[in-house]
């Protein structure tokens, strides 16, 4: 048998490259380089990694051919697909990574020290976690285990084929099970986390690789142009295809935080330290979304009357169940929690929507486009909110009962006003980048016939309005009745982070056409 050499075409991979070669330059930094040495030399290391990746993304970008009235090359012997929406989908996580990589790295709000365990292994209350808080250790690994999780975005977002896309998932999946037990503060709390959405996320994992198998059996082939062409000729063994879009749904519902696979959200939003609810918020959501993009409109498009009514209910069942326990909540990471799980709702809402073009007004957007303008619209919200809740601290640090935050605008109005703005964009209310999100893909679903979910989502959405208003009451017009929380000084990376997602938010809001165009000009999925 002759052995035909596999040929990568590096010149348009090197972002994804360089991202994964500079996660294992940071485990050689955490090997070799001094204890003192590490914290700089990895926070430079990632921030200078994500920058230049951003920019080979860009220019990536620019330098696709047309492949029959798409841009983009099938890369990797057909397991890649590097095309207009893949290369946006890879500028927003890294772009919003970035931002979290400004969370990890601010120490002013602990005394000095972050906000990451300083040593994971010692059980919570014990001498060693003494000493070690003592000495002002901290975990430096939690970099490169954020840039292997972002090469897993990436790699996710732009799979050809069920096996790399099953790889992504993992490379993705294990950095953040991690991350989200390293909270120096409620260590408990963050390991209990941690451990919630390891064993979740591992039944989840099998449900995908199962359903994998299966469509595997039916088309087979792992490469979605085939498993394509497989339905369009009616392959035999068609509940076998259903079945195995079933079980693979499984693992993409509960990355994105989907009913009735939503319960990790909540925990995990908040026991893992801030920094990481963040930026996994953001940045997870995005490459989860751009995989079930690909995957239902690419390898399962010609089955679309199959799987549509299952995606109707998801999104329904989503929208109202995140929206009518946001409003019960107390914890304002709570809250935010279940708000991400409406906001997965609204984004399945745009799935359903189909690939020709819409009008929308100023321009027509396809399903893709919207989910991509809502996703970009909801990771400025979100990454921002984040932030904001870290500034607010008491004594036992995050305070994030509500009673801590009553009356806040009266103490630090800013900080208030801009938390406020991030809810109300949240809310979808005009002038936010929400309401350009939400409006993109309701149009697109309405174009589709799928009227009685966006019906939903409008009463969802007023659902939502009532409790991001009322939490806005709470922080300028209610009198604290207990002891409330201040607003720490932050240094300039937090300030940084807030400041980009105040202006993207009002940005994107205001003069959304640049975004649009942008859009336009990335095409559709390439096969």
């Amino acid at each position: 048998m002759e052995f035909t050499k596999p040929t990568i075409e590096y010149a348009d991979l090197w972002p994804l490259i360089l991202v994964l070669g500079v996660a294992c330059a940071g485990v050689l930094v955490e090997a070799f380089a001094p204890r003192k040495a590490r914290y700089l030399a990895q926070t430079l290391l990632a921030g200078v990694g994500l920058a230049a990746a951003l920019a080979g993304t860009v220019l990536v970008g620019t330098r696709l051919d047309a492949v029959e009235g798409a841009r983009g090359l099938i890369a990797a012997e057909g397991a890649i697909a590097v095309d207009g929406p893949g290369v946006v989908l890879w500028g927003l996580v890294l772009f919003f990574a970035l931002g979290g990589v400004m969370l990890f790295a601010e120490r002013r709000l602990e005394g000095g020290v972050s906000v990451f365990a300083g040593q994971a292994a010692a059980l919570p209350g014990t001498d060693a976690e003494r000493q070690a808080e003592g000495r002002g250790l901290d975990h430096t690994e939690v970099y490169p285990l954020l840039m292997f999780a972002v090469g897993g975005m990436m790699l996710f977002s732009v799979a050809n084929d069920l096996l790399m896309l099953f790889v992504a998932l993992e490379v993705l999946s294990l950095p953040l099970y991690l991350l989200c037990g390293l909270a120096r503060r409620r260590r408990l709390l963050s390991q209990e986390a941690a451990l919630k959405y390891f064993l979740l996320g591992a039944f989840s994992s099998g449900f995908f690789l199962y359903g994998l198998a299966l469509v595997y059996g039916y088309a087979g082939s792992m490469d979605f142009a085939t498993i394509s062409d497989a339905i369009g000729n009616d392959a035999a063994n068609h509940d076998l295809l259903l079945l195995g879009m079933g079980l693979m749904a499984v693992g993409l519902f509960f990355k994105v935080g989907a009913v009735p696979f939503h319960a990790w959200t909540p925990d995990v939003y908040q026991g893992a330290p801030t920094a990481v609810t963040g930026f996994m918020a953001a940045c997870t959501k995005i490459a989860a979304f751009g995989a079930i993009l690909r995957l239902f409109h690419v390898a399962f498009g010609p089955d679309r009357w199959s799987w549509q009514p299952t995606l109707w209910v998801v999104a329904i069942l989503t929208m109202l169940l995140g929206s009518a326990l946001a409003v019960v909540q107390t914890d304002v990471k709570r809250m935010l929690a279940y708000s991400a799980i409406a906001h997965t709702g609204f984004l399945l809402t745009g799935v359903l929507g189909v690939q020709t073009a819409t009008d929308l007004g100023s321009g027509e957007v396809t399903s893709v486009q919207a989910v991509l303008v809502y996703l970009a619209a909801y990771s400025f919200a979100t990454l921002g909110a984040f932030a904001v809740v870290t500034l607010v601290r008491d004594a036992g640090g995050e305070a994030s009962r509500f009673a801590s935050w009553t009356g806040l605008g009266k103490r630090s109005p800013l900080v208030a006003a801009v938390f406020a703005l991030f809810l109300l964009s949240m809310a979808g209310i005009p002038l936010t980048a929400g309401f350009i999100g939400k409006w993109a893909v309701f149009t697109v679903a309405l174009s589709a016939d799928a009227w009685p979910v966006v019906a939903v989502a409008i009463v969802s959405s007023i659902i939502a309005v009532f409790f991001y208003v009322r939490f806005i009451l709470l922080l300028f017009f209610t009198e604290p009745t207990t002891t409330t929380a201040a607003v720490n000084r932050p240094s300039p990376l937090t300030a940084v982070v807030v400041a980009v997602a105040v202006l993207g938010t009002v940005g994107l809001g205001v003069a959304p056409d640049p975004v649009l165009d942008l859009l336009a000009d990335a095409g559709s999925f390439i096969r």
